[in-house]
């Protein structure tokens, strides 16, 4: 599993799983696939979080959309986070719902989600 309780260096608390999985895969070898998965639906399955952490018929709809950072290296998310990149967060969904686009705590992500039809 992978899990932080210290800040980012930026003081921005959600900062620190994001750089902690961004650090595992480009120092530490790891695909960037597999440290995202770490990050989600192995924590879940480990804190007993049986209706999250995976993308599943009857699991709870929280998603996160995210994107290869404008300007950052590599060639898409997974080889930009494997340079050591931290993502570009999209938009945050929780319950079904669309609660915020952009992040402003993170590097604006290349490309951003849009909601066609509700």
């Amino acid at each position: 599993i992978l899990g932080t309780d210290s800040p980012a260096g930026s003081g921005v608390q959600p900062l620190g799983i994001l750089r902690t999985l961004t650090m595992l895969a480009s120092l530490g070898g790891i695909a960037p696939e597999v440290a995202f998965c770490l990050a989600s639906g192995n924590t879940a399955r480990v804190r007993r979080l049986d209706d999250r952490g995976l993308i599943e018929v009857g699991r709870a709809a929280d998603l996160i959309f995210m994107d290869q950072a404008i300007g950052g290296a590599g060639d898409g998310l997974l080889d930009s986070v494997a340079l050591g990149n931290l993502p570009g967060i999209g938009m945050v969904v929780i319950d079904g719902v669309v609660r915020t686009g952009r992040s402003r705590n993170t590097p604006p992500a290349l490309r951003v989600p849009e909601i066609l039809a509700a």
